[in-house]
């Protein structure tokens, strides 16, 4: 047994409240070394003689990564302080007893080598997460591209490549006339990337947070599309750009006309006069990458993080807004973030609070910042196993599992599922324009739990290449459009909301098959159960015992077989 693998804390990580009451405990081991753990929790204050508060219950693998297994267990408590510590068994029968960081080869009977879990400590952190949110399907619309509101030439709007600066006359009205695409695809919530004024196509670069660009239209365009979506049961997700803003925004235009002068200089990071802005040299402030155009701001200024926090607060009051998914979020403090989550609540109890990141989040994702994040590692997963085809299911596996294992477990059905988005390459395009990978990356991403997200123009084929060919025109005629693949996705979409299941079901079983290209997961559901199998190779395989289920993909009974780059869904209630 390899002692330097088994880890544990005592913290929002390891142990907390899921419930008044109802707590979760969480054990790592090196993956395959353990036998048995047994978890022994007694209650802190009341001494033995008095009353034996002993108890000990199993703990089960609820994932596997590559390197770890993730044991845990749920324990029902009411007391002022638990005290608990671990006992695991290897494979040649060899018992060793651990608490408070150490080993012990006697079981532990003193509390003071036990950890401690204050139970009203942890259920005042409890993560509290929007009810609505979880496991909803999501459409991404980059709002410059996705539909006009007056027409437009076919060359200008489907111009293919595609720059940045191209001007499509999309705006919030389109939308709003092209809403029985979006609601008849299914989907819950729509997600804008960002609508306030700027001199660019992808407003990025904000030059005023409290106006719409009149490019997309005005706030009663904005409110209208909000009621709209209300009406029809679904949500509108802002993108915030609180990391940078444009080089015309007020405190920064400000500092341009009177250099050191000016009282915003404690809004940025300003480090030498002149300013440096010219293309191609560094500039002499901080900045969203090296992009002269995106001042960085500096919200652990207390008048910069009053504006920015006034900003959020201000769209959630005044046109009722869902949430906000927050731009280059990782770049930003702690301490904003934190007080950012607490005001937002503040308007709206249930508002939804998602951050951009491209790896692995947990120190933002503690019950105290952000609800969710773009989750980048499901990302790289299934483009590097389905569109490259460069890993095995396993590596998906693990990938997938080492971030279950690490997040609270409440964040498994909110986390944002998506295979391309403005920022990357058309999945299509990645996958070499093969629809056959497209559909089995839009199966592996609408029926796994977590909050999928559709980048618009996917259900329909859509190709491009790396920003900023992904930003093309949305396929709005039908010649252009896959018709075949927008049945698929609403297939998909229709799949999930009827069958709970398949998000909530508890996983009964789960293995990855890499000389056959195969991921399998079972979920039992009211009784029943429902197996999921996503075939990610060119070939066919028979899969035996499984024949005359209903596979709910097909509307058929399964025949026993997977094609190529095929997912089932099969039922048996």
């Amino acid at each position: 047994m390899e002692y330097a693998a088994i880890r544990h804390f005592a913290d929002k990580r390891y142990c907390y409240a899921m419930a008044k009451g109802h707590f979760l405990i969480r054990l790592e081991v090196k993956k395959g070394d353990a036998a048995k753990v047994i978890l022994h929790t007694q209650d802190k204050y009341l001494p033995i003689r008095y009353m034996d508060t002993r108890k000990a219950q199993p703990m089960e693998i609820a994932c596997s990564d590559n390197y770890l297994d993730y044991y845990e267990a749920e324990v029902e408590i009411d007391m002022v302080c638990l005290r608990y510590f671990f006992e695991i068994e290897d494979h040649e029968g060899k018992t060793v007893y651990y608490g408070n960081h150490n080993f012990y080869d006697q079981c532990i009977t003193s509390i003071d080598r036990m950890y401690d879990c204050p139970q009203t400590l942890r259920e005042e952190e409890r993560f509290e997460l929007p009810a609505w949110a979880e496991n909803k399907v999501i459409y991404q619309i980059f709002p410059s591209r996705f539909a006009a509101d007056e027409d437009v030439p076919e060359e200008t709007w489907y111009q293919a490549p595609i720059d940045s600066k191209a001007d499509l006359k999309g705006s919030l009205r389109g939308i709003i006339r092209h809403f029985d695409h979006i609601r008849n695809l299914g989907v819950d919530i729509l997600y804008m990337t960002p609508i306030f004024r700027s001199d660019s196509v992808h407003k990025y670069n904000i030059h005023d947070y409290y106006q719409i660009d009149p490019a997309f239209g005005d706030r009663e365009d904005l409110k209208e599309l909000v009621k709209l979506a209300h009406e029809n049961g679904m949500y509108v997700i802002l993108d915030g750009v609180f990391n940078h803003t444009g080089i015309d925004f007020f405190a920064f235009r400000d500092i341009r006309e009177k250099q050191e002068k000016s009282a915003y200089l404690d809004w940025y990071y300003i480090q030498s006069f002149p300013l440096v802005m010219e293309w191609g040299k560094r500039p002499s402030y901080k900045t969203f990458s090296y992009a002269g155009y995106m001042p960085k701001v500096n919200l652990d200024n207390p008048e910069t993080a009053d504006y920015f926090i006034n900003v959020g607060a201000y769209w959630i009051r005044e046109c009722d807004i869902d949430g906000w998914r927050l731009d280059v979020a990782d770049e930003i403090g702690h301490r904003f973030w934190k007080r950012f989550r607490r005001e937002m609540k503040a308007v709206k109890k249930d508002v939804l609070v998602v951050g951009e990141i491209w790896h692995y989040a947990g120190d933002f994702l503690e019950g105290d910042e952000w609800d969710s994040v773009m989750n980048y590692p499901f990302y790289d997963s299934v483009v590097d196993l389905v569109a490259r085809e460069e890993t095995f299911p396993s590596d998906f596996l693990g990938s997938r599992n080492f971030v279950k294992g690490n997040l609270n477990k409440g964040l498994e059905g909110y986390l944002w599922n998506f295979i391309d988005s403005h920022d990357t390459a058309r999945f299509l395009h990645s996958a070499g324009n093969d629809i056959r990978k497209q559909k089995l990356a839009a199966a592996m991403q609408l029926l796994l739990p977590g909050m999928p997200m559709i980048y618009y123009g996917d259900e329909v084929g859509m190709e491009g290449g790396p920003d900023p060919d992904c930003r093309r025109g949305m396929l709005w005629e039908e010649s252009r459009q896959n018709r075949e693949c927008l049945e698929y996705y609403r297939r998909l979409i229709r799949i999930r909301h009827d069958y709970p299941g398949l998000t909530k079901g508890k996983l009964v079983k789960e293995y990855a098959d890499d000389g056959r290209g195969i991921l399998y997961m079972e979920r039992g559901w009211e009784g029943g159960s429902l197996i999921l199998i996503f075939h990610v190779r060119e070939e066919e395989i028979v899969l035996p015992g499984l024949e005359g289920r209903q596979n709910l993909v097909t509307g058929q009974g399964f025949s026993g077989t997977l094609g190529d780059y095929e997912a089932a869904v099969l039922a048996d209630f």
